[in-house]
């Protein structure tokens, strides 16, 4: 049995330490909170609990030092930090995030030294990876080529928890959510490529029926032209990932960026109430918010945006508790007091791969789809589909059953065969069609 290093104690990490400790590994959990970390390894023997800043590197190097294996669930600006102090001691590291330039830089330290830097194992990026190349590979091996790819995925309320108006609950970092509506994207359609720039992402926008769920809102998520090569898949021409949302969510957000709300610069909104604040903002001195929103926007007084915006509290008379904020620090702040879970609610991943694959004398579409519902309370679907993987993983490298070095991301069969296997014991399972076109 191996020791664990886990560094952070969030929103993802429970599902992972209790099944390395469940597995009988040794796990020490290094958080900035020591009672988080505590109530992760609670009643198991192997567990240790210990605060730790990111600042403090000595302590960190001496952590390192005594164990066999990191898991960094840190903030991902951290992670290439924590990577170059893995290296100077040989120990192999896991994320569940992207793989920055950096990060990639250490592929030849890393190998050269023969410990492995797996990141991007966990839901989005992770088993998406994993699952579509388990498809793309079975095509392949059938003798067919993909000629077009879509992939959506989304972490939303499960269908009887999304009971506001804006059908959404955060189970994940909220000022997060709010970043990721100021993406710009990139994808290719029938071999054309399209550019969209951030102010224009939720224009480009479409509906999908997943069987079990129902209609949702498709739209794409950051570069998927990367994929091509991520994926070896150059006989396509369609190449899209992207985001699921419940229907409405697009328009919505389209129009909270026309507003400004999702501005990163630093204003004084000191004593400023929410409404006051939007008077601020569209440079109006009319106390009617809604009729002035409607007008910068060009809708109609009744539309629902300014209904969902208004039950937000934005146009209310309450106080924004900050001196100092940028306007998505103030959304930021709304969304918090209303996008909440209830105990013993609901969230729901839903996950879903499509793939036209042509073949001498046919065409094919295979579908694969996953939706895994978790409780707020014990362990959210998000947490679950993020944290198992990458716990999985964590346990192959210890069992000396992934013994690839350097800088990787899960998708050869020696990682996501072996990872999916075991997330299908867990209950996370894809559920697979094919059809002939």
């Amino acid at each position: 049995m191996g020791h664990i290093l886990v560094l952070g104690a969030g929103m993802v990490a429970r599902p992972l330490v209790r099944y390395l400790l469940e597995g009988g590994h040794e796990v020490t959990v290094a958080s900035r909170t020591l009672s988080k970390a505590e109530r992760l390894v609670e009643g198991f023997t192997k567990g240790h609990a210990l605060q730790w800043t990111v600042d403090d590197e000595p302590k960190l190097r001496e952590l390192v030092q005594k164990v066999d294996i990191v898991v960094s669930l840190l903030p991902y600006v951290y992670h290439v930090k924590v990577a170059n102090i893995c290296l100077d001691y040989r120990k192999h590291m896991v994320t569940t995030s992207y793989v920055s330039p950096d990060m990639q830089s250490l592929d030849n330290d890393a190998k050269s030294k023969n410990i492995i830097l797996l990141n991007e194992i966990g839901l989005d990026p992770g088993i998406d990876h994993m699952s579509a190349m388990r498809m793309i590979n079975k095509v392949k091996s059938n003798g067919g080529k993909v000629i077009s790819f879509r992939s959506y995925c989304g972490a939303l309320p499960a269908p009887e928890a999304a009971d506001n108006p804006f059908k959404y609950k955060f189970s994940w970092s909220p000022r997060g959510v709010v970043l990721a509506a100021r993406n710009s994207a990139r994808y290719m359609v029938d071999g054309k490529e399209v550019n969209v720039p951030a102010e224009l992402l939720f224009t480009h926008c479409s509906k999908i029926d997943i069987k079990g769920v129902g209609e949702l809102e498709v739209y794409p998520n950051r570069d998927s032209i990367p994929y091509i090569d991520k994926y070896s898949i150059h006989t396509v021409r369609t190449m899209l990932r992207g985001t699921l949302r419940y229907p409405g969510w697009c328009k919505l957000w389209h129009s909270i960026g026309r507003l400004g709300l999702l501005d990163d610069k630093q204003l004084s909104v000191k004593g400023l109430t929410y409404r006051e604040f939007m008077k601020k903002l569209l440079d109006t001195e009319s106390d009617d918010i809604r009729k002035a929103v409607a007008d910068y926007l060009g809708l109609d007084l009744h539309d629902e945006v300014l209904d969902k915006l208004e039950w937000v509290g934005l146009f209310a008379d309450d106080p924004i508790p900050l001196d100092i904020g940028a306007a998505l620090d103030v959304l930021t702040q709304r969304l918090l007091d209303k996008l909440q879970y209830r105990e013993g609610e609901r969230d729901m991943v839903v996950m879903y791969h499509e793939v036209i694959a042509e073949y001498h004398n046919k065409t094919e579409k295979l579908t694969s789809t996953l939706i895994d519902y978790g409780t707020i309370g014990n362990d959210t679907a998000v947490a679950r589909t993020v944290a198992l993987p990458a716990a999985i993983g964590v346990k192959l490298i210890l069992e000396g059953k992934i013994k690839l070095t350097g800088v990787q991301i899960p998708v050869v069969p020696e990682i996501y065969e072996p990872v999916l296997q075991e997330l299908e014991t867990l209950g996370i399972k894809l559920e697979e069609t094919h059809s002939i076109c």
